[in-house]
């Protein structure tokens, strides 16, 4: 008759092992989302005069209106704000699909190597 301990050891060491692979593999994964938090999107308008800054959540985090921008008259500066969050905005997505292609790149890789198997 067999104890409920038979095979233990071993199921221990199998989890154990299975738990180190399973970190190991997502951990430039974490990696990844903590610097995809830390992207900022930065562009400009009316001749660098109006500077906006877009957060990786896509809020506006930053704006910088120099003193010269201020004789565009309000609809012209109202439009180069506009303008220097959109291209923010644009800069902001480059760098992430950059950063989530080099990084997802090495996954990829492996699912297509394991689906070759099959």
């Amino acid at each position: 008759m067999t104890t409920p301990d038979d095979g233990a050891p071993f199921l221990d060491e199998e989890m154990h092992r299975f738990l180190g692979q399973f970190q190991a593999t997502t951990r430039p994964l974490e990696e990844l989302q903590e610097s995809l938090g830390a992207v900022r999107g930065r562009g400009a308008a009316a001749h660098g005069q109006v500077e906006a800054e877009v957060l990786a959540s896509g809020a506006l985090g930053g704006l910088r209106i120099d003193p010269r921008a201020m004789r565009l008259g309000a609809d012209a500066l109202a439009e180069a704000v506009l303008t220097a969050a959109s291209n923010a905005a644009a800069d902001l997505t480059t760098q992430l699909t950059a950063m989530m292609t080099d990084g997802l790149n090495p996954f990829a890789d492996e699912v297509r190597r394991s689906s070759q198997k099959w």
